[in-house]
């Protein structure tokens, strides 16, 4: 059965703007993801994901920890950040339709801190907030047809991917298949659902708005519940991915000086580089900018030039 929500014109206009964003990422941004910003990003969506959650690691023991470092705080949050740390290094491995792998997901994000990580619960639950009963789950015997019509809508459902990703957000929030990381869940398996659609969704931290507007996160949560359909969540939602998506942008077209584009490029430069290579990550320069640019990099000791004109290689020191 298809879930309950409603395509409001704030919808329309947010996927629209959406689409737009995504065309011109995949035009100008994409091919000029560094393995360092990829880094980056990843960081900040394990600690976005986790801080919502209550793990009190910064990004820089995130960082340590990527690193294979030795960090020191709770262990419960460290075990965390490196179960989340092994999921988000191989989200191609999942397979957004498979409610198998979708189980095998929450086994490896709740590893050692639950004992039925990578089962659906076989009790009740109710979710307080203060003195107050926020959302009482559908019983434990209803969750396998529950997931099984939810997984079904993925597959089979007609509606654009963009908006069957926020209303399977939605829908596993409300049904809260497990004891514990249901949150985490979600947000996980909305970026999957994305991601094999638009490769950017891979590398967009847009769990970090999220983490920002954590009241409204909640709010739209508990505003939909109220009537019935997932149509607040999505409008929230999809407004969280547009700001991304227009963060990312501004990012990228920052106005760049010199030394920000030779440090932008050495980062995810080959050993060796031709003046082309260095033109086809910062287009929009002329060639006499980009010699000039390389020129100041071999003044600053970062790049070696060999041989001349036509034949002139760069080599990183």
């Amino acid at each position: 059965m298809k879930p309950p929500y409603d395509i409001t014109p704030l919808i329309l206009k947010l996927v629209s703007s959406i689409s737009e964003k995504i065309g011109e990422v995949n035009a100008n941004y994409l091919d000029k993801q560094s393995p360092t910003l990829r880094k980056q990003n990843k960081i900040r969506t394990i600690h976005s994901s986790l801080q919502i959650e209550g793990n009190t690691l910064s990004e820089e023991q995130i960082t340590a920890l990527i690193e294979n470092k030795k960090v020191i705080g709770p262990q419960k949050d460290i075990l965390e950040v490196l179960n989340a740390i092994n999921v988000y290094e191989h989200l191609e491995d999942f397979v957004s339709t498979s409610e198998k792998s979708f189980l095998k997901a929450h086994q490896l994000l709740l590893k050692g801190l639950v004992i039925d990580a990578g089962k659906y619960r076989t009790k009740g639950v109710r979710i307080v907030k203060g003195s107050k009963v926020a959302h009482i789950a559908p019983p434990a015997q209803n969750l396998p047809f529950l997931m099984k019509d939810l997984f079904a809508y993925l597959k089979k459902d007609e509606e654009i991917i963009l908006i069957k990703s926020c209303v399977f957000h939605y829908e596993m929030e409300f049904i809260h298949p497990f004891i514990d990381g249901n949150g985490r869940m979600g947000r996980l398996w909305q970026t999957v659902i994305l991601m094999q659609k638009y490769p950017v969704f891979e590398f967009l931290p847009f769990e970090t708005l999220i983490s920002k507007t954590q009241a409204d996160y909640y709010n739209a949560l508990a505003q939909s519940d109220k009537a019935g359909k997932s149509t607040l969540f999505i409008e929230y939602m999809l407004g969280v991915i547009d700001n991304s998506l227009a963060e990312m942008l501004n990012y990228n077209n920052r106005v760049l000086t010199e030394k920000d584009r030779i440090a932008y490029f050495i980062k995810s430069a080959p050993k060796q580089f031709t003046r082309k290579d260095y033109m086809n990550v910062f287009k929009a320069i002329s060639s006499a900018t980009a010699s000039r640019d390389l020129k100041k990099a071999v003044e600053f000791g970062l790049i070696k030039k060999q041989g001349s004109n036509n034949q002139t290689l760069y080599v990183l020191v």
